[in-house]
């Protein structure tokens, strides 16, 4: 699963410690260090070069300097900056916000929900960036008579070797995995089974959505999950009676898959 590292600038160290125990609960977000003034702000931006930055704009104390300005100062040194999300307590610098390109803005008190909005809109811009990145490498195959572009979009197949022999998976066809100490069962919709001698900690390092980690011994293929429920903290896969359980760990993988389906072509009866 995709890791996104934030930094946290903000004078208000009681805001800043609800954010970052608010952030813990995803499993997608790395905490690496706060600042409270705009200087150390722009020193831990510049060193740790982090993908978030949940920023204040509107400080209790005007000495910190904090501001919208603090993403111009970063365009001085960046070529590429991270993404802000700013965190504030009033309405009125969102239209600022948004010519100033900001990812989101989060009014406080940060509530878990907010957050997972934000982790949604991660997840999905980095899927778009990465299919967009594989079709302009596959698109530079160009004939050179007739200089057309040519665009293959092409499904993850995994390969599990053993002794010579390899297997060769489609990833769309993984309904599931299943921890087997320090291997890993695979999982596929036709009902087959592969054991893969990988953990699946290895798994949820290279895997990326659709896959998510539910629980210490399960990730989920969301695009098979025909129910979830709640109270009984177990999912559902489709064409089958298998009924796989989700932790507290993980909950908020779970919250976030539910969202998800929210967020698409969606009608709730």
């Amino acid at each position: 699963m995709k890791k996104y590292s934030y930094i946290i600038i903000d004078d208000d160290a009681e805001s800043i410690s609800k954010t970052q125990t608010i952030a813990e609960g995803f499993s997608e977000l790395s905490f690496l260090a706060s600042a409270a003034n705009y200087q150390d702000g722009l020193n831990l931006v510049l060193q740790y070069r982090p993908c978030l930055v949940f920023l204040e704009i509107d400080p209790k104390h005007s000495s910190c300097n904090l501001s919208l300005l603090f993403i111009n100062e970063l365009h001085r040194f960046l070529n590429v900056l991270p993404r802000i999300v700013v965190i504030t307590s009033k309405k009125d610098f969102a239209l600022d916000a948004i010519q100033y390109g900001v990812f989101d803005y989060i009014l406080k008190p940060l509530v878990t929900v907010d957050l997972l909005k934000t982790v949604l809109k991660l997840n999905r811009q980095t899927e778009d960036i990465k299919s967009i990145d594989f079709k302009e490498e596959i698109s530079a195959v160009v004939t050179s008579d007739t200089n057309v572009r040519q665009t293959i979009d092409k499904p993850l197949v995994i390969c599990i070797k053993s002794y010579g022999d390899y297997r060769y998976i489609n990833a769309d066809d993984i309904s599931y995995f299943q921890a087997d100490n320090n291997s890993t069962d695979i999982y596929l919709n036709s009902g087959e089974m592969i054991t893969a001698f990988k953990t699946l900690k290895h798994f949820e390092q290279v895997l990326s959505y659709p896959f998510i980690r539910i629980h210490n011994s399960y990730i989920i293929n969301r695009n098979y999950i025909a129910r979830i429920h709640n109270g009984n903290s177990i999912c559902y896969i489709k064409n089958s009676s298998k009924k796989i359980p989700f932790s507290k760990t993980y909950k908020s993988n779970v919250d976030l898959i539910i969202a998800d389906f929210s967020a698409g072509n969606y009608l709730e009866v």
